[in-house]
């Protein structure tokens, strides 16, 4: 009954906070100038289809418009400069696979390898061992993402040429995102996105896990009779991934909107390139839908990152006393 509360409680602000950020960015968006092209066919066409989303209307209209078309009909509009006259949200669902592909590679590639550093680490407390990934963690952890991707660019596309500069261009032909040729070609950004989750997963994994060494529990586990790695394997990793684990959702999402910025750089048409864009395009339509599109990512994320607690760890219980 807490739980149900709870989850009712968090659904409901999810959905205001949700309904916050789409009239703050409408109303921003709607204020930048929006001239008609200078072609005298399109621009007619434009020009009635903008009359008749209202688009002339005062402020307060148009958003109720709009809002309307979004919930009671699914209508996120049209795209006036990317893709003409195409739905947003059909852009929007032709660009997910690629943003999609790369994300969860990242993700493949940060997790094993963030948790196993940060077990290692752990384990090797005040260490040399330690002490080189602990210098380590906070160098990767120090630099943005896109710092990240021109490093590899440079050097393993550029000056060595070992890996293509770009990814765009072979999708765009026609190929699989699961080819050989194609892994290869997101290797790179798959490398710039992952740096930081490591390192942010290898600090927390350390964190809890040397917490957990040395708590009490561990010493009833030793004096009866477990050895160091078998009370470390039954009883300090499963404590200590409690919090570790849901982390990773969180994660994910910082990997999303780090790849707004990746994606520009090597070229790769998912929805960061879109967002980028539509603002540089100023597609209104277009640039809504994608902000809805993270927004609500960003928003049910917390939701669930929250809820995992209670489920990893039936001590937990959301929303009691």
């Amino acid at each position: 009954m807490y739980m149900f509360k709870y989850i009712l409680k968090r659904i409901m602000a999810l959905l205001l906070t949700f309904l916050v950020i789409v009239v703050i960015c409408f109303v921003l968006v709607r204020l930048l100038p929006n001239e008609l092209p200078a072609d005298k066919a399109r621009a007619q066409t434009e020009f009635e289809r903008r009359t008749a989303l209202g688009y002339y209307k005062p402020l307060p209209e148009q958003l109720t418009i709009y809002l309307r078309h979004v919930f009671t009909e699914g209508d996120f509009g049209v795209s006036w400069k990317i893709d003409f006259m195409k739905d947003a949200s059909e852009i929007i669902v032709n660009r997910l696979p690629p943003t999609l592909i790369v994300n969860v590679y990242s993700l493949l590639v940060s997790v094993p390898i963030g948790i196993g550093l940060g077990i290692y680490a752990a384990l090797r407390k005040n260490r040399w061992q330690d002490h080189l990934v602990s210098t380590l963690v906070m160098l990767f952890i120090s630099v943005p993402s896109y710092v990240y991707a021109f490093l590899v660019q440079y050097i393993f596309g550029y000056r060595l040429g070992w890996l293509p500069l770009v990814a765009s261009s072979l999708y765009d032909a026609g190929g699989s995102w699961t080819t050989g040729i194609m892994i290869r070609s997101l290797i790179l950004p798959v490398l710039a996105l992952s740096f930081g989750t490591i390192a942010g997963l290898t600090r927390s994994t350390r964190a809890e896990l040397t917490e957990s060494l040395t708590s009490d529990y561990m010493l009833l586990a030793r004096t009866k009779g477990l050895t160091k790695g078998q009370a470390t394997t039954r009883h300090a990793l499963k404590n200590a991934m409690v919090p570790v684990l849901p982390s990773i959702i969180s994660s994910f999402i910082g990997i999303l909107y780090g790849s707004l910025v990746i994606e520009n750089i090597f070229s790769i048409n998912g929805i960061g390139n879109l967002l980028v864009k539509s603002i540089e395009l100023r597609d209104y339509d277009v640039f809504m839908a994608t902000t809805m599109f993270y927004s609500l990512v960003s928003l049910a994320s917390m939701i669930f990152i929250d809820l995992s607690y209670g489920f990893l760890d039936p001590r937990i219980r959301m929303g009691a006393r």
